[in-house]
């Protein structure tokens, strides 16, 4: 694998543009339970003058004119946990980089990873070009790692860890490949 890649927040959603089929294994610790779950996860750019960017940005604090590269991303899943229930869900995701230092930003969330409500994570780019991203919950806080090892595989890495930092709740691991034809 390449190393020193510049990669910034630009290039990785471009990267990231498509329809993805992504195979998770997850361990929620607390439970001492493993799960794989099978999603069909789409991301599709957004306009930084779309009314809901806008909105989003205003939600927060935030001057809708920092917004670069904002998307929006569906998701289908089916788990083997429970068979019969198949979960979705959307999020808007708007990238606001830091003016000093743009291999670093905030992400704002229209719904969190680890709870259904807005979030606004930091984020940061590794020097070998992973996307790294920690996101502060009422009850938790996120941490996920997405890397590209080719054009059209990504490796996603989440954490689960409790509000204060300091424990793992939930881990996973997933690769997601794109899907080439739709």
């Amino acid at each position: 694998m390449e190393t020193n890649i510049r990669m910034d927040i630009q290039t990785f959603v471009a990267q990231s543009i498509g329809r993805w089929r992504s195979q998770r294994s997850g361990h929620n610790l607390a439970f001492q339970h493993f799960e794989e779950v099978r999603s069909v996860v789409d991301i599709a750019a957004r306009a930084a003058d779309d009314a809901d960017v806008i909105e989003l940005c205003k939600n927060n604090g935030v001057d809708p004119a920092l917004a670069t590269s904002p998307f929006f991303m569906k998701w289908d899943a089916e788990s083997d946990w429970d068979e019969d229930e198949k979960t979705t869900g959307s999020c808007l995701l708007v990238p606001v980089p830091d003016l000093k230092n743009t291999s670093r930003g905030q992400l704002l969330r229209s719904q969190g990873y680890a709870e259904k409500m807005p979030a606004v994570g930091e984020y940061r780019f590794t020097e070998e070009g992973m996307f790294v991203l920690v996101t502060p919950y009422e009850q938790a806080a996120a941490e996920e790692r997405i890397w590209f090892a080719t054009q059209n595989l990504r490796l996603r890495v989440s954490n689960i860890l409790t509000s204060s930092g300091t424990g793992v709740l939930t881990t996973s691991f997933a690769s997601e490949v794109r899907s080439l034809s739709q």
